[in-house]
């Protein structure tokens, strides 16, 4: 398992130039309403980015693009114009230095552009192709070269995206395909929420796990007005509680409310990870492969974390390409207890969801790379012409 004791792995690449960099993008309508409490999800986006050597190796990575709608148009010209140009016709000894490369090059672009995110995200799939590429390269699953042969088979998941609508149904779904933990969408007002989370737990009975997620919806008095309520109802932990995610408020959250609290999946770099646990922020810190920065960063994250004892479980809210690769770097990482698996429909997660078992976990793929051979040809009617 990877650790705060060692040193961010580095292995070799194909000794091969970089001869294309693409994205693929592919966007899929929602039929069955999802909702967060900031917005409506209208597609399901699986923005795919391609990195091929000369010698012909090739390794593939998501980089996140669910919001706003239009961001994969934005994702396009960051990587044909952005990251291409920096790594085509480079050769690379390992991925994290091209990461750095790319770190060097765009984030001080991103600085004066305002947007950080978008720089991170479109890195994280450049970074994960090139984990993807390492790890064929040397012939095995990622998380196998990551944390050698001891790693899991299987890990734990809880279901996400109960609510705010249907939520008896959906629960019910998730007691017919074996959950065992779930989570139900917050932020849609007090009576609402709790009416929800008390229809969950009737529904799923004592005998699964409750979690809920916010997204950040509420001020500071509101939660706390907000949380003896859901811990009454068995809530475990509270995801993205605070509108701004300010760490010192969070912290105040967590003393005062006396409920185990998780943030993560906005926050961009090992950076921006270190003020919640130098100030005990949260119980439980959620970078998304998709957005932190690939599995370079994702792992300086975990290394951060360690000392602190928090929990490292991932965001996870995409496609199949991002599916596999989170399950592989979350297997490396000691500190994971659990995997989010959106419950809702998903054309473009389909090629991985055999993984999911009905015992409250999924398989860790076991072959070379991300552990997935992904024909995206197979979904060529939903791919987008940037």
């Amino acid at each position: 398992m990877f650790s705060s004791e060692q040193t961010l792995p580095a292995p070799p690449l194909p000794a091969s130039p970089v001869s294309a960099v693409r994205l693929r993008v592919f966007r899929s309508p929602v039929r069955d309403g999802v909702a967060m409490s900031f917005a409506p999800m209208g597609h399901r986006v699986m923005a795919v980015v391609e990195v091929q050597l000369a010698d012909g190796s090739r390794g593939v990575g998501e980089t996140w693009a669910n919001y706003p709608s239009w961001a994969w148009r934005e994702r396009a010209a960051t990587v044909a114009e952005g990251i291409a140009p920096l790594l085509e016709g480079r050769t690379f000894a390992t991925p994290v230095e091209a990461h750095e490369l790319l770190m060097a090059a765009l984030r001080p672009l991103g600085r004066q552009w305002g947007a950080p995110g978008p720089v991170h995200q479109a890195v994280s799939g450049l970074d994960t192709a090139l984990w993807d590429l390492a790890a064929r390269h040397a012939g095995m699953p990622l998380a196998v070269l990551l944390a050698g042969p001891g790693r899991p088979a299987e890990l734990p998941v809880y279901a996400s995206s109960l609510g705010p609508d249907d939520v008896a149904a959906t629960a019910e779904r998730c007691l017919a395909a074996g959950h065992t933990a779930v989570k139900v969408k917050l932020g849609f007002g007090r009576d609402r929420d709790l009416d929800n989370v008390r229809t969950a737990r009737r529904v799923l009975g004592d005998g699964v796990r409750l979690y809920g997620d916010a997204n950040q919806a509420w001020s500071l008095e509101e939660a706390l007005a907000v949380v003896p309520a859901l811990r009454d109802e068995g809530v475990e932990w509270l995801e993205e509680p605070l509108a701004g995610d300010d760490p010192g408020e969070l912290a105040t959250l967590r003393r005062r409310g006396g409920l185990a609290l998780a943030t993560g999946e906005n926050l961009y770099g090992v950076a921006a990870f270190a003020p919640y646990l130098e100030r005990g922020s949260v119980d439980i810190v959620q970078p998304d492969l998709s957005k932190v920065g690939g599995p370079t960063e994702y792992l300086k994250v975990a290394a951060l974390a360690a000392p602190t004892g928090t929990t490292v479980n991932p965001h996870l809210y995409n496609g199949a390409v991002a599916t596999a690769a989170t399950l592989q770097v979350a297997a490396a990482v000691a500190a994971t207890t659990a995997v989010e698996w959106d419950v809702r429909g998903n054309r473009l997660r389909e090629a991985v969801d055999h993984l999911l078992t009905d015992r409250g976990t999924v398989r860790v793929p076991d072959r070379p790379g991300l552990g997935v051979d992904l024909d995206l040809d197979a979904i060529a009617d939903l791919e987008e012409t940037p």
